[in-house]
């Protein structure tokens, strides 16, 4: 092949290539596109997700080439927020119709609806993102070397070591994840009647606040010693200070805006082809939308960890489950009460109760698995088992009983699962509180060295 073609920028021009038929498409509709206009559901979802694919690459470029002017927690806190900025377009779309029709049954559906498609982010992001990248990390290692794998003697013992840096997002998140098995108690009751919960302003409160406490922790902390990046970042990272910035925010801007106006197109055409194929609307809404406008960070951490760099994968994929479980729930309350127009509750019904326990006792028995900062081939399985168990019986169950039965039935099961989750994460943070209390102790230090420096940190060479 002729070198030029193996010039980075030979890459980047590929790449955004990628993305011109979205821009063309936006561009000549208006930057409001929905299946059948201009193309069938099947055509959205192939030329809005090149469009993700596409924004994807040229977000993890950017966050790589940002690592050597930042710190490295920081920058992939940007990407995080980024790569599911489209979920909280389309929880925020749900949560502003039910505080503007409040009172109405429309308004009620939509409330939680709004709920539904945050839990299903969540449980997502764990029990496919989590749980796929381990085991793709293992596998990838059968190809090329990557020091955050280890082998052990057993039946699915090898493990992924994760960065010990990673000790402030864990706390936080494990922090997030307590709050929010009370979130569904701060309201007693919502419009219509009968006991419920609702997202209030004092879990705005809470989970924000953690989230910019969190923020202000790891934006202040050093710019480390990276190894040195190839193709694209490193081509990139040679630029001049003020030049590799500036790209670095064009790559932000753009890949930001591709991923923002496509995800919801692309997620909308999905939820068409699974209505028309006769898959029921509310599941299609909690577990294939969220499924779409996850794919960007997927594709990301994918990518990270076929450069072997499975250390900055996990990070991304953690750092977005915190700010997803922060800032995605904590922001649901304002929007609703904007629409609104006062303060308010974002209600939801005893259904959307156990979504939110399910998805919080599973991110517990996540943080369980991680805080010993490794996370083995057999437990990323139990992950993915125990995810893709529960939302394939709540299929058959819609599938096969319809009304209060179903719902009944669909409860239980998510009932039964918290349960489960709880039971197993308790015991293995008990087996592991001494790594429990390394992982806190060293929270405690970032926190204490980010609020009262220790010494200024020499400038980072250009």
């Amino acid at each position: 092949m002729s070198n030029r073609f193996r010039h980075p920028l030979s890459a980047v021009a590929l790449t955004v290539a990628l993305t011109l038929p979205w821009v063309y498409t936006l561009a000549t509709h208006g930057g409001h596109v929905e299946p059948g206009a201009p193309y069938s559901a099947f055509g959205t979802v192939a030329v809005a997700g090149l469009a993700v694919l596409g924004a994807s690459f040229l977000l993890a470029w950017g966050a790589e080439t940002a690592e050597k002017d930042v710190p490295r927690a920081f920058a992939i806190a940007v990407l995080a927020v980024l790569a599911v900025a489209p979920e909280y377009a389309v929880d925020a779309l749900y949560a502003w119709e039910a505080g503007a029709m409040e009172g109405t049954q429309r308004g009620t559906d939509a409330a939680n609806l709004a709920v539904a498609n945050m839990t299903g982010a969540n449980r997502i992001l764990i029990g496919l993102g989590w749980s796929a990248i381990a085991l793709f990390t293992v596998y990838r290692t059968k190809q090329s070397h990557d020091p955050a794998v280890r082998k052990r003697e057993g039946f699915l013992r090898d493990t992924v070591s994760l960065d010990r840096d990673i000790s402030t997002e864990i706390t936080f998140l494990l922090a997030a994840t307590a709050f929010a098995f009370f979130v569904p108690l701060s309201v007693e009751s919502v419009a219509g009647g009968g006991p419920a919960g609702g997202i209030g302003l004092f879990d705005t409160a809470v989970l924000v606040g953690l989230y910019l406490l969190y923020i202000g922790i790891i934006i202040r902390g050093d710019v480390e010693e990276h190894e040195g990046q190839v193709g694209v970042p490193g081509y990139l990272q040679r630029l001049p200070r003020a030049g590799r910035v500036a790209v670095v925010l064009a790559l932000f801007a753009y890949s930001g805006a591709m991923i923002y106006t496509a995800v919801h197109p692309f997620a909308t055409g999905l939820e068409t082809i699974g209505v028309e194929n006769g898959i029921p609307e509310f599941f299609m809404i909690q577990w294939v939308a969220p499924l779409a406008s996850e794919s960007p960070e997927l594709i990301v951490v994918a990518y990270l960890v076929n450069k072997a760099r499975a250390t900055a994968g996990f990070n991304a994929l953690i750092s977005s489950k915190l700010n997803q479980w922060t800032l995605l729930i904590g922001t649901l309350a304002v929007v609703y009460s904007i629409a609104a127009g006062h303060l308010g509750a974002l209600p939801f019904d005893q259904k959307q109760v156990a979504e939110i326990w399910i998805t919080a006792a599973q991110s517990l028995f996540a943080l369980s698995i991680l805080a010993n900062f490794e996370i083995s081939v057999r437990e990323a399985v139990a992950l993915l088992v125990l995810f893709v168990s529960q939302v394939a019986i709540e299929f058959v169950i819609i599938r096969t009983y319809t009304g209060a039965t179903a719902e009944t039935l669909s409860i239980d099961v998510l009932y039964a699962y918290t349960a489960l989750y709880l039971v197993v994460g308790l015991w293995l943070f008990y087996r592991r509180r001494a790594d429990l209390r390394t992982l806190l102790a060293d929270t405690a230090i970032t926190a204490q060295d980010a609020i009262s420096p220790r010494g200024p940190h020499p400038e980072q060479a250009d």
